[in-house]
Protein backbone atom coordinates (compact mmCIF):
# COMPACT_ATOMS: atom_id res chain seq x y z
CA UNK A 1 0.00 0.00 0.00
CA UNK A 2 2.77 2.38 -0.92
CA UNK A 3 1.72 6.01 -0.54
CA UNK A 4 -1.29 5.13 1.58
CA UNK A 5 -1.61 5.12 5.35
CA UNK A 6 -2.22 1.89 7.26
CA UNK A 7 -5.91 2.67 7.82
CA UNK A 8 -8.57 3.82 5.36
CA UNK A 9 -12.12 4.95 6.17
CA UNK A 10 -14.63 3.74 3.58
CA UNK A 11 -17.76 5.85 3.17
CA UNK A 12 -20.79 5.38 0.93
CA UNK A 13 -24.37 6.52 0.41
CA UNK A 14 -24.21 9.76 2.39
CA UNK A 15 -27.37 11.02 0.64
CA UNK A 16 -26.92 14.62 1.72
CA UNK A 17 -26.86 13.77 5.41
CA UNK A 18 -24.28 16.30 6.55
CA UNK A 19 -24.81 15.52 10.24
CA UNK A 20 -23.99 11.84 9.75
CA UNK A 21 -21.00 12.70 7.55
CA UNK A 22 -19.59 15.07 10.17
CA UNK A 23 -19.93 12.38 12.85
CA UNK A 24 -18.17 9.78 10.70
CA UNK A 25 -15.29 12.03 9.71
CA UNK A 26 -14.82 13.22 13.29
CA UNK A 27 -14.77 9.64 14.57
CA UNK A 28 -12.27 8.51 11.95
CA UNK A 29 -10.00 11.48 12.60
CA UNK A 30 -10.02 10.79 16.34
CA UNK A 31 -8.81 7.29 15.50
CA UNK A 32 -5.90 8.77 13.55
CA UNK A 33 -7.40 7.95 10.16
CA UNK A 34 -6.87 10.55 7.46
CA UNK A 35 -7.39 8.51 4.27
CA UNK A 36 -11.03 8.49 3.16
CA UNK A 37 -12.81 6.87 0.22
CA UNK A 38 -16.34 7.80 -0.84
CA UNK A 39 -18.30 5.30 -2.97
CA UNK A 40 -21.03 7.60 -4.24
CA UNK A 41 -24.64 8.71 -3.80
CA UNK A 42 -23.28 11.69 -1.94
CA UNK A 43 -25.78 14.52 -2.35
CA UNK A 44 -29.24 13.30 -3.30
CA UNK A 45 -31.80 13.56 -0.52
CA UNK A 46 -34.11 16.05 1.26
CA UNK A 47 -31.45 16.96 3.83
CA UNK A 48 -28.33 19.12 3.31
CA UNK A 49 -26.88 18.35 -0.13
CA UNK A 50 -24.95 21.63 -0.24
CA UNK A 51 -23.29 21.15 3.14
CA UNK A 52 -22.38 17.58 2.26
CA UNK A 53 -20.79 18.58 -1.04
CA UNK A 54 -18.84 21.37 0.66
CA UNK A 55 -17.27 18.94 3.15
CA UNK A 56 -16.30 16.41 0.50
CA UNK A 57 -14.86 19.10 -1.77
CA UNK A 58 -12.97 20.94 0.97
CA UNK A 59 -11.55 17.71 2.42
CA UNK A 60 -10.67 16.50 -1.10
CA UNK A 61 -12.16 13.06 -0.41
CA UNK A 62 -11.46 10.61 -3.27
CA UNK A 63 -14.97 9.91 -4.58
CA UNK A 64 -16.88 8.17 -7.33
CA UNK A 65 -20.35 8.79 -8.72
CA UNK A 66 -23.38 6.78 -7.64
CA UNK A 67 -26.62 6.30 -9.52
CA UNK A 68 -28.27 9.19 -7.64
CA UNK A 69 -25.30 11.48 -8.36
CA UNK A 70 -25.73 10.61 -12.03
CA UNK A 71 -29.46 11.26 -11.76
CA UNK A 72 -28.83 14.77 -10.42
CA UNK A 73 -26.76 15.62 -13.49
CA UNK A 74 -29.28 14.02 -15.85
CA UNK A 75 -32.08 16.13 -14.35
CA UNK A 76 -30.37 19.53 -14.45
CA UNK A 77 -32.20 20.70 -17.57
CA UNK A 78 -35.33 18.59 -17.31
CA UNK A 79 -38.71 20.24 -16.62
CA UNK A 80 -41.21 18.92 -14.08
CA UNK A 81 -38.64 17.40 -11.77
CA UNK A 82 -39.94 15.50 -8.75
CA UNK A 83 -39.91 17.68 -5.58
CA UNK A 84 -36.88 16.13 -3.86
CA UNK A 85 -34.79 16.39 -7.02
CA UNK A 86 -35.97 20.00 -7.42
CA UNK A 87 -34.84 20.71 -3.87
CA UNK A 88 -31.43 19.08 -4.32
CA UNK A 89 -30.64 20.87 -7.56
CA UNK A 90 -31.81 24.16 -6.09
CA UNK A 91 -29.52 23.73 -3.08
CA UNK A 92 -26.34 22.71 -4.90
CA UNK A 93 -23.91 25.44 -5.92
CA UNK A 94 -22.30 25.63 -9.38
CA UNK A 95 -19.10 24.43 -7.70
CA UNK A 96 -20.88 21.37 -6.32
CA UNK A 97 -22.44 20.58 -9.71
CA UNK A 98 -19.03 20.94 -11.34
CA UNK A 99 -17.57 18.57 -8.73
CA UNK A 100 -20.26 15.97 -9.42
CA UNK A 101 -19.39 16.23 -13.10
CA UNK A 102 -15.77 15.29 -12.37
CA UNK A 103 -16.60 12.06 -10.53
CA UNK A 104 -15.86 8.80 -12.36
CA UNK A 105 -18.23 5.86 -12.04
CA UNK A 106 -15.32 3.61 -11.06
CA UNK A 107 -11.68 4.11 -10.17
CA UNK A 108 -8.65 2.51 -8.59
CA UNK A 109 -7.26 3.57 -5.23
CA UNK A 110 -3.53 2.94 -4.76
CA UNK A 111 -3.72 0.10 -7.31
CA UNK A 112 -5.08 -2.47 -4.82
CA UNK A 113 -8.68 -1.25 -4.48
CA UNK A 114 -11.30 -1.18 -7.19
CA UNK A 115 -14.09 1.27 -6.39
CA UNK A 116 -17.59 1.07 -7.82
CA UNK A 117 -21.01 2.08 -6.52
CA UNK A 118 -23.11 -0.91 -7.50
CA UNK A 119 -22.10 -3.43 -10.14
CA UNK A 120 -18.86 -2.53 -11.92
CA UNK A 121 -20.76 -1.46 -15.05
CA UNK A 122 -24.24 -0.85 -13.61
CA UNK A 123 -24.35 1.72 -10.83
CA UNK A 124 -28.01 1.03 -10.06
CA UNK A 125 -27.70 -2.73 -9.43
CA UNK A 126 -26.41 -4.40 -6.27
CA UNK A 127 -23.09 -6.21 -6.50
CA UNK A 128 -23.52 -8.86 -3.81
CA UNK A 129 -27.29 -8.86 -3.20
CA UNK A 130 -30.09 -10.05 -5.45
CA UNK A 131 -33.79 -9.21 -5.32
CA UNK A 132 -36.19 -12.10 -5.82
CA UNK A 133 -39.83 -11.38 -6.70
CA UNK A 134 -42.43 -12.71 -4.29
CA UNK A 135 -45.86 -14.00 -5.16
CA UNK A 136 -48.64 -11.54 -5.94
CA UNK A 137 -48.54 -8.16 -7.63
CA UNK A 138 -48.64 -6.19 -4.37
CA UNK A 139 -46.05 -8.28 -2.51
CA UNK A 140 -42.51 -7.20 -1.67
CA UNK A 141 -39.49 -8.99 -3.09
CA UNK A 142 -36.88 -10.56 -0.87
CA UNK A 143 -33.23 -9.53 -0.80
CA UNK A 144 -30.58 -12.24 -0.39
CA UNK A 145 -26.86 -12.67 -0.91
CA UNK A 146 -25.84 -13.75 -4.39
CA UNK A 147 -24.08 -17.06 -4.88
CA UNK A 148 -20.30 -17.22 -5.12
CA UNK A 149 -20.59 -17.96 -8.84
CA UNK A 150 -22.83 -14.93 -9.41
CA UNK A 151 -20.46 -12.59 -7.60
CA UNK A 152 -17.40 -14.04 -9.31
CA UNK A 153 -19.02 -13.49 -12.69
CA UNK A 154 -19.62 -9.83 -11.82
CA UNK A 155 -15.98 -9.16 -10.85
CA UNK A 156 -14.22 -11.57 -13.23
CA UNK A 157 -12.43 -8.75 -15.07
CA UNK A 158 -11.21 -7.03 -11.88
CA UNK A 159 -7.68 -8.12 -10.84
CA UNK A 160 -7.48 -5.98 -7.69
CA UNK A 161 -7.62 -7.94 -4.40
CA UNK A 162 -10.14 -5.49 -2.90
CA UNK A 163 -13.44 -4.49 -4.46
CA UNK A 164 -15.33 -1.72 -2.63
CA UNK A 165 -18.99 -1.06 -3.42
CA UNK A 166 -22.09 0.57 -1.97
CA UNK A 167 -25.68 1.07 -3.17
CA UNK A 168 -27.44 -1.45 -0.90
CA UNK A 169 -26.77 0.60 2.28
CA UNK A 170 -25.97 -2.66 4.13
CA UNK A 171 -22.55 -3.62 5.49
CA UNK A 172 -21.15 -6.65 3.69
CA UNK A 173 -17.81 -8.42 3.76
CA UNK A 174 -17.61 -11.21 1.19
CA UNK A 175 -14.48 -13.24 0.57
CA UNK A 176 -14.34 -15.19 -2.68
CA UNK A 177 -12.56 -18.51 -3.19
CA UNK A 178 -9.79 -16.75 -5.13
CA UNK A 179 -9.01 -14.59 -2.08
CA UNK A 180 -10.65 -11.46 -3.45
CA UNK A 181 -12.44 -9.42 -0.78
CA UNK A 182 -15.59 -7.43 -1.49
CA UNK A 183 -16.59 -4.77 1.03
CA UNK A 184 -19.74 -2.69 1.30
CA UNK A 185 -19.34 -0.25 4.22
CA UNK A 186 -23.07 0.36 4.61
CA UNK A 187 -24.58 3.82 4.46
CA UNK A 188 -23.30 6.93 6.18
CA UNK A 189 -26.58 8.78 5.89
CA UNK A 190 -29.64 6.61 5.22
CA UNK A 191 -30.13 3.33 7.09
CA UNK A 192 -33.27 2.13 5.31
CA UNK A 193 -35.11 2.66 2.06
CA UNK A 194 -37.73 1.26 -0.26
CA UNK A 195 -37.17 0.78 -4.00
CA UNK A 196 -39.29 -0.23 -6.98
CA UNK A 197 -36.62 -1.76 -9.21
CA UNK A 198 -36.10 -4.51 -10.25
CA UNK A 199 -39.22 -5.25 -8.15
CA UNK A 200 -40.57 -3.57 -5.04
CA UNK A 201 -38.28 -4.27 -2.10
CA UNK A 202 -36.77 -2.69 1.00
CA UNK A 203 -33.42 -2.77 2.75
CA UNK A 204 -32.80 -1.76 6.35
CA UNK A 205 -29.88 -1.73 8.76
CA UNK A 206 -32.25 -1.90 11.74
CA UNK A 207 -30.90 1.12 13.64
CA UNK A 208 -30.45 4.77 12.65
CA UNK A 209 -26.70 4.92 13.37
CA UNK A 210 -24.33 6.38 10.78
CA UNK A 211 -22.15 3.64 9.36
CA UNK A 212 -18.75 3.38 7.74
CA UNK A 213 -15.98 0.81 7.57
CA UNK A 214 -12.29 0.89 8.47
CA UNK A 215 -9.90 -1.09 6.30
CA UNK A 216 -6.41 -1.91 7.53
CA UNK A 217 -3.47 -3.98 6.34
CA UNK A 218 -2.19 -6.28 9.10
CA UNK A 219 0.72 -7.42 6.96
CA UNK A 220 -0.85 -10.87 6.73
CA UNK A 221 -4.44 -10.13 5.71
CA UNK A 222 -6.88 -7.26 5.28
CA UNK A 223 -8.88 -6.39 8.37
CA UNK A 224 -12.31 -4.80 8.08
CA UNK A 225 -14.15 -3.12 10.95
CA UNK A 226 -17.75 -1.95 10.67
CA UNK A 227 -18.48 1.18 12.71
CA UNK A 228 -21.94 2.41 13.78
CA UNK A 229 -22.17 5.88 15.32
CA UNK A 230 -24.66 7.98 17.21
CA UNK A 231 -25.37 11.35 15.58
CA UNK A 232 -28.20 13.86 15.56
CA UNK A 233 -30.61 11.86 13.41
CA UNK A 234 -33.59 13.69 14.89
CA UNK A 235 -32.41 16.93 13.30
CA UNK A 236 -31.91 15.15 9.98
CA UNK A 237 -35.42 13.67 10.24
CA UNK A 238 -36.90 17.10 11.05
CA UNK A 239 -35.33 18.52 7.88
CA UNK A 240 -36.76 15.62 5.86
CA UNK A 241 -40.22 16.34 7.28
CA UNK A 242 -39.93 20.04 6.39
CA UNK A 243 -39.13 18.93 2.87
CA UNK A 244 -42.24 16.75 2.72
CA UNK A 245 -40.43 13.42 2.94
CA UNK A 246 -42.11 11.62 5.82
CA UNK A 247 -40.75 8.32 4.49
CA UNK A 248 -37.17 9.56 4.82
CA UNK A 249 -37.92 10.88 8.31
CA UNK A 250 -39.06 7.41 9.34
CA UNK A 251 -36.04 5.69 7.79
CA UNK A 252 -33.66 8.16 9.43
CA UNK A 253 -35.25 7.82 12.85
CA UNK A 254 -35.79 4.06 12.98
CA UNK A 255 -33.41 2.50 10.48
CA UNK A 256 -36.35 0.46 9.22
CA UNK A 257 -38.41 0.57 6.04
Amino acid sequence: MSGMSEYVAILSDIHGNRWALEAVMEDATKRGIYDFINLGDSCYGPLDPAGTATILINEDVPSISGNEDRSILENLDRPNRQPTMEYVIGELSPQAIAWLNTLPRKRLFHDVMYLCHGMPDKDDEYLVEKVTPAGGAASTGSVTLKTEAEIQAAVKDIPQPLVLCGHSHIFRQVRLANGQLIINPGSVGLQAFRADEPVKHSLAAGTPHARYAILSDTGVAWRVESVALMYDWQTAADVARRNQRLDWAEWLTNGRA
